[in-house]
């Protein structure tokens, strides 16, 4: 079982550990629609988000610089650095409630696969959360997953972590949208 483990990158020296969070809920009650605060609704996610993440200790914050991102990554951390690069895919919703995106699943692989590039590069063997948005931590597992670009059909549901594990070239995911601390 150990191999197995180690196969995984679990308990293996020099990992570097990121848990991509998706952001606390911002539009119930929503008054603002261009960079809305957090709900009071999203404000309990992020303290309960909080509370597990004080069993991780995570060495580094990194947020999305919108500030529904921001205001979740501060519940974990007051010491928090913005990456522009972990924004929100742009997207238009339609009339009928369709998703209209204008960037391309592969770009958005390639500007979250810099992200973790850097952040491996910066802080190897480290604990690091990133506190980004759906449609681009969707294209940060895809890419970890060997998937085709926007071929992932999972929800990440507010403060949910998904977990991947770095070393050197190897990416493993080790969870996908774990949401036990909302339970």
């Amino acid at each position: 079982m150990l191999a197995l483990e180690k196969a995984f990158l679990i308990g293996v020296e020099g990992v570097t550990e990121i848990l991509l969070v998706r952001h606390a809920d911002c539009y119930r009650e929503m008054t603002q629609a261009e960079d809305p605060p957090l709900s009071a609704f999203g404000r309990d996610q992020a303290q309960r988000l909080a509370r597990r993440m004080q069993h991780f200790k995570p060495d580094l914050v990194y947020s999305s610089p919108y500030r529904r991102a921001i205001e979740t990554a501060h519940a974990i951390s007051d010491d928090v650095r913005v990456d522009e690069r972990l924004v929100e895919m742009p997207l238009v919703i339609t009339e009928d409630g369709t998703l209209d995106f204008k960037e391309t699943p592969e770009s958005a692989v390639k500007r979250m696969r810099g992200v973790m590039d850097d952040v491996v590069a910066e802080h190897e063997g480290k604990h690091v959360v990133l506190v980004s948005h759906a449609a681009s931590i969707l294209a940060c597992l895809t890419d970890a997953l060997h998937l085709e670009p926007g071929n992932l059909r999972l929800f990440p549901y507010f403060t949910s972590i998904s977990t991947i594990r770095v070393l050197g070239d190897r990416r493993m995911v080790g969870s996908l949208g774990d949401v036990g601390h909302l339970e």
